[in-house]
């Protein structure tokens, strides 16, 4: 009694906010002791197996020895939180154990006894087969509150018969141990109960078996499986049983798509919307869990980003809410504050919820109709009265309303100003004569563009869902372009985008929820048609525009190489997946670069190293890829080397650039030569074939020793010797562009120093003059302009003008000044050579700032989808600047 004693004034706290506390310490004399024992530590899954091994040790004795322990155990959980012993993690996973301890002896035992009357049952190849019991809901997040229901799925691996005295088949033999651990968990007797099992998440809920076979499982998905199903499989998790490998790849592309599903947005409205009706049918405003600013909108706002990205990142593919928030804020997909703010959140409306169901462990979510309940709660919660819990849980529910909504909610819900130039009963005149207002130079054109696509066999044979989004972003669409400088070509190409997504429902989600995205794509559309091509080529790109942070903030190519290889580890051994996760990766990039190109960040310059720098990411990590894949491989590592001639070499690498490159090895194995061939000819494979995802780089290895007649791979010492004594002089000016971009280390240090050797060899000033310029000359026969326009690389002046002489430069001189050999980029040769005198410094800067401008020029025209080519007097000063340094070297012109 002296126990009971302490023990009740230690928990006079708990007990003021707990009938259900008081009635069972009254009612179970064995109870206290137990209390007094364990309260001062968390409950751990051992004390509760050890507990349940002297209550509960056969199955006569399973149900009472069952409800024994969970009254121990949420009277000990009780009692710890409400004496500020039990952070919400401890009360929640203790909760999560009882399930599961309960479940694993319940099935054991009940298992145990159906085998012995009918035979256990087996898979084909004779391994004891086991019931898989998915938990799903709290149970499968770990999240279980301290009265909840546990949601079970019972399934089992494939079909077949026990072989014992009174044979079952499997589906029986399941179904039975599934209703026997109902029962045996969920029953109410004398004992109470354990938990209330719901089984409504089956498929086909309460109409369909209790249990499912895999193959039945997989079926169901495929057949008949729905959206908010998938939302529901989010979090399921195995409890217990056998082959679970084979289960997770059946629920895996049911739950999560391989695209980005920004179509879930719209299915998690219409389940949001469901359960807002049943609150306002209830009259269940109070309802912290449904309610507005609920629990419910918390775990709705990350499952829905769950679903959308989950396929594609697998790092997604968790089960806690406050993990699934936390990892969306590291990813920029929700703000850090905003997540924080839920968090916060959360936590208050899961403790109090936990007290609401202490007060008589009954399962609810309502606040308590009587004053004096309400008073004890608040209590409960640490306030000094109820006013002031209200203060904070009506704070709390509007922090979560607002992040819901700003997630998930409908921005296009209002009508547009603009909706009338989508209706097809509004006349042409009127629709260009509102584009004339808004700017449109050919209003009629526009309108008739917009008429077309409005009858169009393809909008019209559209799903009516889909159609409904294209139908809510038109009138968006005009608005926006209409804010460009150039409306009439970004309308165009925005329309010609959406002729070739609107099959795709998730981009046109994706567009329609997020209107900062939608404002990003148009302008991107109007800056340039290289860009708008890009995006309609690839539009899983859309999805880049939601996060600013991400497309603004500058590339970290070791990071991006790390990142790209754990990927591609993770997806190994499925070739088809890592060759698409490679370019849906590059891609990625290519595109940040892009954007943040047209925004001026980076000069033209630097947009060469961006872009040699992911090639060069690119090539390492697909020489790693194709060489791990080669079966007879005659080492760990190669000693293999991939070499960058023209603009990979050079790091001027444009958007669409091809990759000229050489392959060369160092290995006196009898099978290197073979072995390399098959490595070099796999590695061009993977970067141009093209797949679902796109291609990587056209590539061009004519470069090569003995061109296109040679062969594809050679031995260093074979390359040295080719260069030495064969090679023309345009392969010794290549080489001056020339580096190490992947591969083994000692084989790249190897070519360079050939590399230095070759081109610091002492030649002829007149003869390599006269060589370079009869070359020169060549080209302006085959590529020169024919008319009095100005082609910026190929006519006098201009980019090959200025590269030649810096190859000249280099070739005439590096013998004496090493520092020549440098791959520093032209213009920085250019400089050095002004500095060493060979040239005068001030024509050399002229003719270096000439060059940059002139790469400018090409790059914006390129941009969008021109010739680099300006008209008669164009660019008259650059051309100039760079002619007077090429009259300074050779005296004469080409």
């Amino acid at each position: 009694m002296e126990t009971v004693g302490t023990l009740t004034e230690r928990l006079t706290p708990a007990l003021a906010a707990s009938r259900y506390l008081q009635r069972e310490l009254a009612a179970r004399p064995w109870l206290a002791p137990l209390l007094e024992a364990s309260i001062d530590a968390p409950m751990g899954a051992e004390a509760m197996r050890d507990f349940l091994a002297r209550e509960a040790p056969d199955e006569a004795q399973l149900k009472r020895g069952l409800r024994r322990l969970r009254t121990w155990v949420i009277c000990h959980t009780a009692a710890r939180d409400l004496l500020g012993l039990a952070p919400l993690a401890e009360v929640t996973e203790t909760m999560t154990r009882l399930a599961e301890v309960c479940i694993a002896h319940a099935h054991d035992q009940l298992h145990t006894g159906l085998a012995e009357r009918h035979g256990a049952p087996a898979c084909a190849d004779g391994t004891p087969m086991r019931m898989v019991i998915i938990g799903m809901g709290k149970l499968g997040g770990r999240e279980l509150n301290v009265s909840s229901d546990i949601d079970l799925i019972f399934a089992y691996p494939e079909d077949g018969d026990t072989t014992g005295p009174r044979p079952l088949s499997h589906f029986d033999f399941f179904t039975r141990l599934g209703r026997q651990i109902i029962a045996a968990i969920g029953e109410v007797t004398e004992d109470g109960f354990v938990f209330r099992v719901d089984m409504r998440l089956r498929p086909n809920g309460d109409s369909g078996p209790l249990v499912s076979s895999f193959d039945a499982l997989e079926h169901y998905f495929i057949a008949q499986g729905r959206e908010w199903e998938r939302f529901a499989w989010i979090k399921a998790r195995p409890l217990c049983g056998e082959r679970l490998d084979e289960l997770a790849d059946i629920v895996r592309p049911f739950v999560f798509r391989k695209y980005l599903d920004f179509g879930a947005i719209n299915a998690m409205r219409a389940l949001h919307a469901q359960i807002r009706a049943q609150v306002a049918r209830r009259e269940m405003a109070t309802n912290i869990k449904l309610g507005p600013g609920g629990i419910r909108e918390i775990e709705f706002t990350a499952q829905v980003f769950q679903i959308i990205r989950g396929g594609r990142d697998a790092g997604l593919q968790i089960k806690p809410t406050m993990q699934v928030l936390e990892a969306l804020a590291d990813r920029g997909v929700l703000d850090y504050g905003a997540v924080t703010a839920m968090g916060d959140a959360y936590v208050f409306l899961r403790r109090l919820e936990h007290r609401l169901q202490y007060l008589d462990d009954a399962q609810t979510h309502d606040l308590p109709a009587t004053p004096e309940d309400r008073a004890r709660i608040a209590i409960a919660m640490g306030f000094a009265d109820e006013a002031a819990m209200a203060a904070e849980l009506e704070h709390h529910r509007t922090v979560v309303s607002a992040s819901f909504q700003a997630a998930c909610g409908d921005p296009n819900e209002a009508d547009h100003a603009l909706d009338e130039l989508w209706d097809a009963t509004i006349t042409p005149e009127h629709v260009a004569n509102r584009f004339e207002a808004m700017q449109f130079r050919n209003p009629t054109a526009a309108a008739d563009r917009l008429a077309q696509m409005r009858e169009g066999h393809r909008y019209r044979q559209l799903p009516e869902s889909i159609r409904g989004r294209v139908d809510a972003l038109i009138p968006r669409i005009i608005e926006g372009c209409a804010a460009q400088p150039n409306p009439d070509d970004t309308l165009a190409r925005i329309l010609t985008l959406l002729d070739a997504i609107n099959r795709r429902g998730a981009y046109l989600a994706l567009l329609q929820q997020y209107p900062q995205a939608l404002r990003r794509l148009m302008e991107l559309m109007s800056a340039s048609s290289w860009a708008a091509d890009y995006l309609t080529t690839h539009p899983i790109l859309l999805d880049e525009l939601l996060d600013a942070r991400q497309l603004e903030e500058a590339p970290d190519w070791p990071a991006f190489a790390q990142h790209l290889r754990e990927q591609l580890d993770a997806a190994e051994p499925d070739i088809e997946r890592q060759m698409d996760l490679m370019r849906e990766q590059h891609h990625a990039q290519v595109f940040r670069i892009l954007h943040q190109d047209i925004a001026g960040k980076w000069e033209v310059e630097a947009i060469g190293d961006h872009l040699s720098a992911l090639a060069d990411v690119v090539l390492e990590e697909t020489l790693r890829q194709c060489w791990r894949k080669l079966k007879q491989r005659h080492r760990e590592t190669p000693r293999f080397a991939v070499i960058g001639y023209g603009k990979l070499g050079g790091k001027e690498l444009g958007y669409a650039s091809d990759l000229d490159i050489v392959f060369l090895y160092d290995d006196e194995d009898p099978s290197a030569s073979e072995n390399y061939a098959r490595l070099a000819q796999r590695l061009l494979t993977w970067l141009s074939a093209r797949t679902s995802a796109g291609t990587l780089f056209d590539t061009d290895t004519r470069l090569r020793p003995n061109g296109e007649s040679g062969l594809l791979v050679s031995g260093i010492d074979a390359f040295r010797k080719y260069q030495d004594e064969s090679a023309w002089l345009w392969e010794h000016q290549a080489l001056t562009r020339a580096r190490f971009v992947a591969g083994d280390a000692e084989v790249g240090a190897k070519f360079e120093r050939a590399r230095e050797e070759l081109l610091r060899r002492p030649r002829d000033l007149t003869k390599l003059a006269e060589e370079v310029i009869a070359m020169r000359r060549k080209m302006l026969d085959q590529h020169a302009s024919r008319d009095a326009s100005f082609k910026v690389k190929d006519d006098t002046g201009g980019l090959i003008d200025f590269e030649f002489i810096i190859q000249y430069l280099v070739l005439g001189h590096a013998h004496a000044h090493p520092k020549l050999v440098a791959n520093l980029g032209n213009i920085a040769l250019a400089r050095i050579s002004g500095e060493l005198g060979l040239v005068d410094a001030a024509h050399a800067k002229a003719a270096a700032d000439a060059y940059r401008t002139l790469r400018r020029m090409q790059h914006r025209l390129r941009l969008n989808g021109e010739k680099a080519r300006l008209p008669e007097g164009a660019a008259e000063a650059e051309r100039e600047a760079i002619r007077t340094l090429w009259m300074d070297v050779f005296g004469r012109p080409a």
